[in-house]
């Protein structure tokens, strides 16, 4: 390489340090600002649900219309009345409270013989068996109230197992399988779950009002990161660039 072109390598160095210094400090504070967004967008979220759950209950004709109409369903405080058919129970494996057992979906038979799946609440590993709870297999007309839980589109993550049909254990909850596999029409199936409320049942089983909103909200401590590391990277750059300037006037 000649004395020329080694002084024109040196002199484009600082210019493309400065690009990508530019390039990188946009993306920083890109993602700091998208984590403001973000946080804009949760909070108004979080609010919505607590409004939603604070209000009057409906009756289940109204939350299907407003599903059929694209309206958010979800956590909306909903009540429906029929019978429960009890030999036709899903079991979601579950943890509630410290304790493993199960979320027990019964098919409530409604109005136009269409079912809907209602979450009755948690039963202990030991009580799976309907045998064993058997004061809690409500019969005759029943009127349970609780939240309107939307159908899950598919498999949350890879890392949730595939549910095991044939022993009646639900990793996720999926409608369609939970319908079927209790020889039900899916065409039948009123399309959303309703968790019920805490309303005692006999026995104390099943324990219900189990719903929980866990919606975490760290898109402040993100923001304040990204934009962190944009300011380090300019401190950064200025030492740099004083201390560049201290070895040339020596």
């Amino acid at each position: 390489m000649t004395d020329i072109e080694i002084v024109a390598a040196r002199r484009s160095l600082p210019v493309f340090t400065g690009i990508a210094v530019l390039i990188a400090l946009a993306i920083l504070i890109s993602l700091g600002t998208w984590q403001v967004e973000r946080l804009y967008w949760k909070e108004s979220l979080i609010a919505d649900i607590a409004e939603r759950r604070a209000s009057a209950p409906v009756p289940l004709a109204d939350i299907e219309r407003m599903l059929a109409s694209g309206a958010d369903i979800e956590y909306r405080p909903v009540t429906a009345t029929g019978r429960y058919v009890n030999d036709k129970e899903r079991h979601f494996f579950a943890t509630w409270r410290g304790r493993t057992g199960y979320y027990v979906y019964t098919p409530l038979e409604v109005a136009g013989g269409r079912y809907l799946f209602v979450n009755r609440g948690f039963v202990p590993f030991e009580n799976k068996e309907p045998e064993k709870r058997m004061q809690g297999q409500l019969t005759g007309e029943q009127t349970v109230a609780g939240l309107a839980r939307n159908k899950l589109p598919g498999k949350p993550s890879w890392v949730v197992p595939e549910n095991d049909v044939a022993k009646n254990i639900f990793y996720w909850k999926d409608l369609d399988v939970m319908a079927t596999s209790t020889g039900l029409d899916k065409a039948n199936v009123v399309p959303f779950f309703v968790d019920a409320d805490s309303t005692p049942n006999p026995k104390g089983l099943p324990i219900g009002g189990v719903t929980e909103v866990d919606l975490p909200n760290n898109h402040l401590q993100y923001a304040f990161t990204w934009y962190g590391l944009a300011a380090v990277l300019v401190v950064i750059v200025v030492i740099s660039w004083f201390r560049g300037r201290g070895r040339t006037s020596q």
